[in-house]
């Protein structure tokens, strides 16, 4: 998954059905408001409630500070 793959304007979290946000290279999705990411496996976003997991609050800055140089919404 890229950053400019239209899927990405589609994909919701599935507990808060808010926006997620696209890490690359980790290839991981992240719901900065719960704190929580979903995992992207052979170019499939895995967004069964399960799949996530909760941040540390060191992660969540770490993931924030990377989202800002990506110039991804937060």
């Amino acid at each position: 998954m890229k950053p400019d793959d239209p899927l990405l304007q589609i994909l919701v979290c599935p507990l808060d059905k808010g926006p997620l946000s696209l890490l690359t290279p980790d290839g991981i999705l992240y719901n900065p408001r719960l704190r929580r990411r979903y995992p992207i496996l052979d170019g499939i976003p895995q967004l069964l409630p399960s799949s996530g997991e909760q941040v540390t609050d060191a992660e969540h800055d770490r993931l924030l500070r990377r989202l800002s140089e990506q110039g991804a919404p937060s």
